[in-house]
């Protein structure tokens, strides 16, 4: 999998005030931790960590606090439910020969026979929970839907890789396609002597994409 680099300070004053004074000054608290190992409080800018956060695949980190690297992933963050700014980050030390539980996003390709016939694409499951070694982590799931048909789906079950075991519930499904959605409007009553109004239907295929 990829790899990122990021730079961090420790930090020592946990008051809130002083969380929002870093914050202004373009800086996002975080912690550092470790199975076996201290929780280290850190501070990292938001700039650096914009390529750590958006990002659509899984990285390891080589986090440099202060002149010393350590391995690690992106464990959690929070935003501010107003601004959307990140306001928190929590990242998790890597240890050899110790497995990690981590989200790692799924990634489509090909186009489903399906939607050529008028089906519709749902993506149910944009990240699928794995346990496995770190050398082992993937950056992202491929999964191939072009044999997907109208009625078909992809379950976790039927995805696998490697040196990795799956979390989700075998039975969950990632990916389908449906057939096109119909909804018949209930008319208003004609009056007498007029045909009732037929049925609004609306479908959303691939031709119809097409035309709009």
């Amino acid at each position: 999998m990829s790899e990122i680099n990021l730079k961090a300070e420790k930090r020592s004053d946990f008051k809130k005030s002083t969380s929002r004074q870093l914050r202004k000054s373009g800086f996002v608290p975080g912690v550092y931790y470790i199975h076996g190992g201290d929780n280290i409080a850190i501070k990292a800018p938001e700039l650096s960590l914009r390529p750590v956060v958006s990002t659509t695949e899984s990285r390891v980190i080589n986090l440099d606090i202060e002149g010393e690297v350590r391995q690690c992933i992106l464990k959690d963050v929070q935003f501010d439910p107003i601004t959307s700014k990140l306001i928190h980050f929590d990242l998790l030390g890597l240890k050899e020969g110790e497995k990690i539980k981590v989200e790692v996003p799924v990634k489509l390709n090909g186009n489903p026979v399906g939607i050529k016939e008028g089906g519709l694409l749902q993506f149910i499951m944009h990240k699928l929970e794995v346990h496995c070694l770190p050398q082992h982590l993937p950056s992202h799931i491929d999964l191939d839907i072009s044999g997907l048909g109208i009625g078909n789906s992809i379950k976790v079950a039927d995805v696998k890789l490697e040196n990795i075991e799956f979390l989700n519930e075998e039975h969950t499904v990632i990916v389908s396609v449906v057939p096109p959605t119909v909804v018949a409007e209930t008319a208003p009553a004609a009056a007498e002597g007029e045909a009732p109004a037929e049925p609004e239907v609306i479908s959303k295929g691939k031709k119809e994409e097409e035309s709009e």
